[in-house]
């Protein structure tokens, strides 16, 4: 037995020395091997990004891994920890540098640890007795109290004892900052290195990360500080970041640095108080703005006695522009996963030529913004991914990552996007929809969307497209789909609207350069007015301008306002299309507007739509103007705003709603493509309906309870056939439920097929305004050709009575003599109005040309008697 002990002892005596320094970044997947961890195996595991990550979803438990390591003196310490939460007193990491025992969870162990977290949110370094923990760095409070902590972790023991303990936050190990030193020589062994994990809730589960472990000897340093960053914060303030802390009294000399350029020495150097990697210079004289300096510093040293010689580092005060960074490409809908993560997020890309520090910047939508971006560089010319803090583990592997608070979550559907700068200036804007993928799979989810030509920031669905990478998207590179889309288009001035007497806002056909936008003098109002006293290009899209007048409009006017020498964001200037009219609006009343047009039961590749007409003298907003129908009760339904901002709708101006405006001119001529208004709409029956159209107080303004049995009687398929009204001054009824179909129908027509069967935008082909009546009867036109084609398809039969309780017979007799249509029994009529016939016999019969001979009867209760003949022509053209 005592041979075995010796024999044992020996062996170990042989393996320790293996153990005195080891590495480890979990590559090969695995951390049972090269080398052995020990301890909670099933607590842990390697994630596919090839990091260590917690695997306990205990609620307040404790667990660990170890593995053997004796190096314990003349040692340095790395390692990289990213905590996705807020630490406390119940949610903390204890890093091992050096054990006694592989079992951390024993008090008798002694040695030296790294605790990240505890009540004070710090890093600090303790000395582990067998009576317990006492902290020998006490690190600065608060560092680790945010939702994403990403640390790079180094301690340092030199051959005399001192201890240093640094940690870098931005867990790239080129920025440490130090958190204290002190000397303690009480262990000068180790047996093991190791992670002791303390967790309370569920909200806590599988959220460590640990990586590139690295036990090494320590090799005291004899290299000057290195000047990592140089970083104008203001016009004459710059901050130099050292790659190590740096010695007070050299770092705090002006005279150590200069600034090419004219520039010249700082007037102050002060070391940050809590960094002592960092140095605030102060200069008297301003940096010019977006020009490149160079900074040369000589005599500062570090905390060695090593000196910098000739150190220099680039800068310039970057004031950012719109357009400067650009939203390059998005995944808004991660799942199904194609082959990146199922994880939101936005890449920024730099393309000012200036590096640009993005601390402070915020993502948001109209309905809120992010919490600021971090302490992040982006070169000129790169890309960085923002999203949330729980999804950065997973997307570091593809490309930079940084994280906000409150990241935006970003629909499928669409959404609108900005960037803002750390001074509030909107950097760049993205409209995006579902529609901008172009491709019907793609947008079904797993694919990003990506910009074409970054040289073309505002040119929306024409300059983007899914992307087209194998996995789905291009995290941090160029886009698949990069290349030239010059936008030609000029920007055209679409309308205007005044919110009040003094105010009027432009509406343009695209985002405009805010900058010329800007400008006042490019902008007039008729009637004298002229330039206004301001222009103010309004976020997020910067496609209006707000005016502020020094002459007050007046009521039932209509203004002309002009627009010179703006641009878009492409440098692009208006020229035609850049007068709008404009004016104060009037309350909506019955019948000032009217519905004019119906396509109920479009082709399958269009959609309905309902034309209406402004048949007043006021100036409406449609903001206060509703579509509507009613239910199978009969009760208004689906009340629908049709525009959510005043959008002023002129007397004699016709306006066409509808869902989607590109499918209904893919079918029609619409004469003024402008004059479309998208919404979403009241749904329509293909045989029968209503329309409505309310106003504010949700009075009806006018009502149409349409049929198919209105189109013209020779129509066997009327697919894709709008109804027009025949003359958009005849209203209908006071109570249009009351009306049965002859009578309402009586002014709507099949449009004609020599307009394509609709006239969205523009007068009706069926119009026909109501003709005076100068005798009794008349009969307009003479000769009726009923062939649809727009012109004479009907006859109008009119009549003036010099009382009310006439009753008609209308009968249609051929040359013959034979009758051959009853168009009208026992019909009561007003004091005036009219008939239709439409040239057709009994039960829709073709009659044949020649003259026919309208007999209309009339009587009353009184016994008076009176008959009427009336000699037109059925005609057909060739």
């Amino acid at each position: 037995m005592r041979k075995i002990l010796i024999q044992f002892l020996f062996a170990c005596l042989l393996v320790l020395p293996a153990y005195a320094q080891f590495t480890d970044n979990f590559s090969d997947g695995d951390f049972t091997n090269n080398p052995t961890w020990v301890g909670g195996i099933a607590d842990f595991i390697v994630n596919p990004s090839l990091q260590l990550q917690s695997n306990n979803t205990v609620a307040n438990s404790s667990y660990y891994l170890s593995t053997a390591s004796t190096k314990a003196t003349t040692a340095q310490w790395d390692f990289y920890c990213q905590l996705t939460f807020n630490t406390s007193s119940t949610n903390y990491v204890d890093v091992y540098l050096t054990s006694s025992a592989s079992d951390l969870t024993i008090s008798s162990i002694t040695g030296y640890f790294v605790r990240i977290g505890n009540t004070a949110d710090e890093i600090c370094l303790y000395r582990k007795d067998a009576g317990g923990p006492v902290k020998i760095i006490d690190g600065v409070d608060g560092s680790t109290n945010t939702s994403n902590n990403t640390l790079k972790i180094r301690v340092v023991r030199n051959a005399a004892n001192q201890w240093s303990l640094s940690r870098d936050i931005t867990g790239t190990g080129n920025s440490y900052f130090s958190e204290g030193q002190t000397t303690d020589a009480t262990y000068a062994t180790s047996a093991f290195f190791g992670i002791y994990i303390k967790q309370s809730t569920a909200s806590f589960f599988q959220r460590h990360f640990f990586d590139d472990f690295a036990v090494t000897n320590y090799v005291p340093d004899t290299t000057p500080p290195a000047i990592v960053s140089a970083t104008a914060t203001s016009n004459n303030m710059l901050d130099v970041l050292f790659n190590e802390p740096v010695e007070l009294s050299s770092s705090q000399l002006p005279a150590n640095y200069t600034v090419n350029n004219g520039i010249g020495a700082p007037a102050t150097a002060v070391r940050d108080a809590v960094n002592a990697a960092l140095v605030h210079l102060s200069f008297a004289t301003s940096f010019p703005n977006r020009v490149n300096l160079q900074l040369t510093v000589n005599g500062v040293k570090d905390l060695a006695g090593n000196t910098q010689t000739n150190g220099s580092a680039g800068f310039s005060f970057f004031t950012a522009l719109p357009f400067d960074i650009l939203i390059d490409e998005i995944m808004a809908d991660p799942t199904p996963v194609v082959g990146l993560p199922d994880a939101e997020w936005i890449e920024l890309r730099n393309t000012s030529g200036f590096d640009i520090n993005l601390q402070d910047w915020r993502l948001g939508k109209p309905s809120g913004q992010s919490g600021p971006m971090p302490n992040y560089l982006l070169k000129k010319d790169s890309f960085v991914l923002v999203c949330t803090g729980s999804a950065v583990a997973a997307l570091s592997p593809f490309a930079p990552v940084i994280s906000v608070t409150s990241f935006p979550s970003l629909g499928n559907a669409g959404d609108l996007l900005y960037l803002r700068s750390s001074q509030g200036l909107v950097i760049h804007t993205v409209n995006y929809s579902d529609a901008w993928y172009q491709n019907e799979l793609k947008k079904a989810g797993g694919w990003t969307l990506e910009m074409k030509d970054p040289k073309n920031p505002c040119s929306g669905i024409s300059n983007w497209a899914a992307s087209t990478a194998a996995i789905g998207g291009t995290p941090g590179k160029k886009n698949s789909i990069d290349g030239t889309n010059t936008d030609a288009s000029l920007p055209r001035l679409l309308r205007a609207y005044a919110t009040d007497s003094v105010s009027i806002v432009l509406v343009f056909s695209e985002p405009l350069d805010s900058s010329k936008a800007a400008i006042a003098s490019r902008y007039s109002i008729s009637d004298g007015i002229g330039s206004p006293q301001s222009a103010t290009p309004l976020s997020f899209l910067f496609n209006q301008v707000r005016l502020r007048l020094s002459t007050p409009l007046q009521r039932n006017k209509i203004y002309t306002v002009t627009s010179t020498a703006v641009t878009d964001c492409a440098g692009n200037a208006i020229a035609g299309n850049n007068t709008a009219r404009v004016g104060l609006y009037e309350s909506l009343q019955r019948y000032d507007v009217v519905v004019n047009e119906i396509l109920f039961n479009p082709v399958p590749a269009s959609n309905d739509y309902v034309e209406i007409y402004n048949r007043s003298n006021k100036i409406i907003s449609l903001r206060n103007t509703y579509i509507a129908n009613r239910n199978t009760a009969g009760a208004i339904s689906s009340i629908t705003q049709v525009s959510a901002t005043d959008y002023l709708f002129f007397p004699g101006d016709y306006l066409v709603l509808t869902e989607n405006a590109t499918l209904v001119k893919n079918i029609f001529v619409a004469n003024n493509p402008d004059a479309f208004i998208e919404l979403s709409m009241p749904s329509f029956n293909d045989d029968k309906g209503n329309v409505i159209l309310l106003n504010e107080q949700g009075a009806v303004i006018d009502e149409i309870n349409y049929t198919d049995k209105w189109h013209f009687k020779l129509i066997s398929n009327k697919e894709g056939i709008a109804l027009e009204r025949i003359n958009y001054d005849d209203t209908t009824a006071d109570n249009p439920q009351t009306l049965n179909v002859n009578e309402q129908s009586a002014n709507w027509h099949s449009a004609a097929a020599s307009v394509g069967y609709g006239t969205p935008t523009y007068k009706n082909s069926q119009f026909m305004m109501a003709a005076g009546v100068q005798g009794e009867i008349t009969v307009t036109p003479d000769i009726v050709s009923p062939d649809n084609d727009g012109m004479d398809d009907f006859a109008t039969i009119s009549y003036q009575f010099p009382e009310p309780g006439y009753v008609a017979n209308i009968t249609i007799f051929d040359g013959a003599g034979r009758p051959v249509r009853y168009l009208q029994r026992n019909a009561l009529n007003g004091l005036s109005g009219y008939y239709r016939w439409d040239g057709l016999g009994e039960k829709n019969l073709v009659l044949p040309v020649g003259i026919y001979v309208i007999l209309t009867e009339v009587f009353n209760l009184k016994g008076k008697i009176k008959t009427f003949k009336n000699v037109i022509v059925l005609a057909r053209r060739n």
